[in-house]
């Protein structure tokens, strides 16, 4: 399955691609915006809901919120959203990997530090979605980690204010929670710390392991 979702989102079928200029449009960009920063959707008009939902990008759970309608959507759309700063990405040393090409996870923070200090802010302002545009720049870097010899799977945590993350490549797995520091409120790091444990339970990793 996992195969075949790769295969369709690497061919870009019509409506797959078309998909780019349908994320842009306000009442879309109203609804998917917020779940991938992990916020509530607040006081959003019931005809944005209905528009998202018609369009078959997002559905109803049992639960009664919405999350996003598919595997395949949950790819695509950070896709399209990230192409811009993947685009825009310079060439970068795989200094990330072990004298045997095997992903050092120890080793992938300076690299990504160093090139936020200098491409962050450029990028940043090239994301289409300015609530989620860290986020976004630093799923365009881990596409150039993995570099079509590994994946990366996304859990919209709606409402939780975060989005996880699983990077895998070869026999390493590494999970992570993306949280953002916001003004006048306290530092995400110990909530960050406890929600990335139950995430690495729920893979099956122990904590704070990778």
């Amino acid at each position: 399955m996992d195969s075949a979702a790769r295969i369709l989102i690497e061919r870009q079928d019509t409506h797959l691609d078309s998909l780019s200029a349908r994320l842009r449009e306000d009442r879309v960009r109203s609804v998917i915006e917020p779940m991938l920063a992990g916020q509530t959707l607040g006081d959003l008009p019931r005809d944005d809901q209905r528009f998202v939902i018609d369009l078959g990008l997002v559905r109803w759970t049992d639960e009664g919120g919405l999350e996003v309608a598919n595997p395949i959507y949950r790819e695509v759309i950070v896709r399209e959203l990230a192409q811009g700063p993947r685009a825009s990405l310079p060439k970068l040393r795989a200094t990330w990997l072990d004298p045997r090409g095997r992903l050092d996870p120890e080793a992938l923070s300076d690299p990504f530090l160093a090139f936020w200090r200098q491409h962050g802010d450029a990028l940043r302002r090239s994301a289409p979605y300015h609530e989620v545009a860290a986020q976004l720049v630093l799923m365009a870097f881990l596409h150039r980690v993995v570099n079509g010899g590994g994946s990366i799977e996304r859990e919209y945590a709606i409402g939780r204010g975060r989005m996880d993350l699983c990077l895998r490549l070869g026999d390493v797995t590494l999970a992570m929670e993306l949280k953002v520091w916001g003004n006048g409120r306290p530092g995400p790091l110990p909530d960050g710390l406890a929600q990335l444990d139950g995430y690495l339970d729920g893979l099956g990793l122990p904590p704070g392991g990778s």
